[in-house]
């Protein structure tokens, strides 16, 4: 699994900082139902599935109110907790090792984009760093579902060029090896 070099730094240890966090990471409960209506998942799921018939990849989307109270307690970054749902979801057990988590934790305004080892190769780590930039962009004009689907068609975009789908397959239906739709994680 390969992600963008990134600062991911620990949260303070402080008492009142792990209070705030928690707070914080609750409180997004409300939050993450505006992000992520019904609405919004099924035409995400349907982008993917869109996606993923022009390439043998698999796109995993993973958005999450707030983090779990075990990561706050140890003042867990998101880093790790995208980890965690890289392995959870079985991001990295295709056949290719063709797997991209975009990871998104409402509370804490962080993205992850996670890929396993076989995409992670051949692309270079500024085309990580691009795609979260952008997706920051739009999320900061409340516009997730265009930042989500952005980083859907850049995702594309490199797959693709990487791992493209057979001659004619655009029609047929290949292995489709991990579920389409986001993955939305309540507190």
């Amino acid at each position: 699994m390969q992600q963008p070099p990134q600062q991911h730094h620990r949260h303070s240890t402080g008492l009142f900082a792990r209070i705030a966090r928690l707070v914080r990471n609750r409180m997004a409960e409300d939050s993450l139902r505006r992000v992520m209506p019904a609405d919004v998942q099924k035409r995400l799921a349907d982008r993917v599935a869109a996606s993923e018939k022009r390439h043998t990849g698999q796109i995993r989307i993973c958005v999450e109110g707030g983090l779990p109270l075990s990561y706050i307690w140890r003042s867990a970054s998101a880093h790790e907790r995208a980890v965690t749902q890289f392995g959870k979801l079985r991001v990295w057990d295709t056949e290719h090792n063709n797997g991209v988590l975009i990871y998104l934790l409402v509370a804490e305004h962080a993205i992850e984009i996670l890929a396993d080892r076989g995409i992670a190769r051949s692309i270079e780590p500024k085309v990580w760093h691009e795609m979260v930039a952008r997706m920051r962009e739009q999320f900061r004009e409340g516009c997730y579902e265009d930042g989500l689907t952005e980083a859907i068609a850049a995702v594309t975009v490199a797959l693709v060029e990487q791992y493209p789908a057979a001659e004619g397959a655009e029609n047929a239906t290949h292995s489709n090896e991990l579920p389409d739709g986001p993955v939305v994680i309540r507190s």
